[in-house]
C-alpha cells in the first residue's frame, strides 16, 4: 500500500512539473500575443504586459518589436537599468534600427544618465548617420550636462554639491608633493594643511605650507578667500606671508569671476609678489567653458619686468569629469614659469623674480576619485617639467613631480 501511494504521488509530482514546463514555453500566435501585451501595456498595465512579452521572447529572442516594448515599459516604470541591458540586446545585432536607438537614448535622458546618452547617441550615429533625431537627442543630453554644470560652478572651481550628496560644510587638505631633477640641484619637498570653512558669503581657506628646498627649510602661511556676489559673481583674494628664503615675504592676489551663459567662465585679476630686492606684479585672466563631460581653461599671465619688456606664460587645462564633481581625470600644460610654486638658488644666492624670464615648459596630469560610502577625495598627480638653467642660458634640466591632496569632509 506504501509503495503505491509513492508511486502515485511520483506520478502526480510528474505531472504537475510537465504543466509547468508547458506553461513556461509560448505556444500561441506570437504576433496576436504581442498587440494584446502593447494594448494592455498602454491602458497602464505594465507589469501584465511584460509576463506576456517575456513569454514570447522565450521562444522567439529576435523578435525586436517584442523586446523593444519590454524595453520601454522598464523605462516608463524609471527601471532605466533594466531596459538597458534590453536595448543593449537590440542595438549589439540591429545596429540600424532607429527606433530602438532614439528609445535607448531617451531612456538614459529620462534616468539623467547624460554622460551614457551622448556615448549611444555618437555610437547610434555611426551607424545612422546625420541623422537629424538624433543629432537633437545628443544636443539636449549635452544641454543638460552644461545646465547641471553651470548650476554647479561655484566660488571654488566646479566644488559645489551634486543633487543626492551631503552638503558639507568644513573640510581640511592634507598635501605633500617631490620635485626629483636629473642635474645640479637635490630633490624639493613640499607639504601643507588647510582648512576651508564654506558660508552663505563664501569660503574661507587658512593654509600652512611647509618646504625643504636646497637643504633650506621653511613655512609660509596664506589664507585664501571667496566672497560671494551673486549665484553670477564671486571673486578670489589671497594673501601671503613668510620670513624664510624660500618663499616670497609678502604675496597677495585678487580676481573677479563672472559665470556666463552655456556654462561658461571669464575671470580678471592679478598678483603681487614682495621679494628681498624688488617687487614683482603679475596679472592674468581665464576663460573656462564646459563642454558635456569636459571643461577646458585658458589662463595667461603677463608680467611687465624691466626696460619695458614683458614674460608672457600660461597655461590650458582640460579635465574629464566621471560621475561627479568630485571624480575626474586632467592635464595641464603650462609654458612659462609659475612664480610662486617653485624657486631656485643660483649659488647661496635664491633666484626670485628672475626665474619669471626662464624659458619653461610643464605638463601635469590628475586624477582624483572619491570611496565608496566615504565622502572623502583623493587627488594625484604626477608631472614633467623642462626648464632653463638660470646659470647657463640654453641648457636645460629635467624634473619629475608626484604629489597628493586628501580631502577630509565633515
Amino acid at each position: 500500500m506504501d509503495k503505491r501511494r509513492i508511486y502515485l504521488l511520483l506520478v502526480l509530482c510528474a505531472i504537475v512539473c510537465g504543466v509547468k514546463a508547458q506553461e513556461s514555453v509560448f505556444t500561441g500566435d506570437a504576433d496576436a500575443s504581442f498587440l494584446n501585451a502593447r494594448e494592455i501595456a498602454f491602458a497602464g498595465r505594465r507589469g501584465e504586459a511584460r509576463d506576456t512579452l517575456r513569454l514570447i521572447l522565450s521562444k522567439y529572442p529576435n523578435y525586436t518589436e517584442v523586446r523593444t516594448l519590454l524595453a520601454k515599459t522598464y523605462s516608463w516604470d524609471a527601471a532605466y537599468d533594466e531596459a538597458r541591458i534590453e536595448f543593449n540586446k537590440i542595438t549589439s545585432s540591429n545596429k540600424n534600427n532607429k527606433e530602438v536607438w532614439v528609445a535607448a537614448i531617451k531612456n538614459e535622458i529620462y534616468g539623467k544618465n547624460y554622460s551614457t546618452a551622448i556615448g549611444l547617441s555618437n555610437k547610434a550615429l555611426l551607424y545612422l548617420r546625420e541623422d537629424m533625431d538624433i543629432m537633437v537627442l545628443k544636443e539636449e543630453a549635452i544641454q543638460a550636462i552644461a545646465t547641471s554644470r553651470e548650476k554647479e560652478l561655484s566660488i571654488q572651481e566646479s566644488d559645489s554639491i551634486l543633487p543626492g550628496i551631503k552638503e558639507f560644510k568644513n573640510s581640511v587638505d592634507v598635501s605633500g608633493s617631490i620635485d626629483v631633477f636629473n642635474k645640479v640641484y637635490d630633490p624639493m619637498y613640499l607639504t601643507s594643511i588647510s582648512y576651508t570653512r564654506k558660508t552663505k558669503y563664501g569660503s574661507i581657506i587658512p593654509r600652512i605650507n611647509y618646504a625643504n628646498r636646497f637643504n633650506t627649510s621653511g613655512v609660509q602661511y596664506e589664507v585664501d578667500a571667496y566672497p560671494q556676489f551673486s549665484k553670477k559673481v564671486y571673486m578670489y583674494t589671497n594673501y601671503g606671508f613668510s620670513d624664510a628664503s624660500i618663499f616670497p615675504k609678502h604675496r597677495a592676489g585678487a580676481e573677479l569671476y563672472v559665470n556666463l551663459p552655456k556654462a561658461m567662465e571669464v575671470s580678471l585679476g592679478a598678483r603681487y609678489l614682495n621679494f628681498v630686492t624688488s617687487d614683482v606684479y603679475i596679472y592674468t585672466a581665464s576663460f573656462g567653458v564646459y563642454r558635456g563631460n569636459y571643461f577646458f581653461s585658458l589662463r595667461p599671465y603677463i608680467t611687465p619686468s624691466a626696460g619695458n619688456s614683458l614674460s608672457v606664460s600660461g597655461n590650458i587645462l582640460v579635465r574629464k569629469y566621471l560621475k561627479d564633481n568630485y571624480n575626474y581625470w586632467g592635464a595641464n600644460f603650462s609654458y612659462g614659469y609659475i612664480s610662486d610654486l617653485k624657486q631656485f638658488k643660483n649659488g647661496t644666492t635664491l633666484l626670485a623674480e628672475t626665474l619669471l624670464y626662464l624659458e619653461t615648459q610643464q605638463l601635469n596630469l590628475e586624477y582624483q576619485f572619491t570611496f565608496k560610502n566615504n565622502p572623502n577625495a583623493l587627488k594625484t598627480m604626477v608631472g614633467v617639467t623642462r626648464q632653463e638653467l638660470s646659470f647657463d642660458p640654453g641648457n636645460f634640466f629635467i624634473a619629475g613631480t608626484v604629489g597628493f591632496i586628501y580631502q577630509i569632509k565633515f
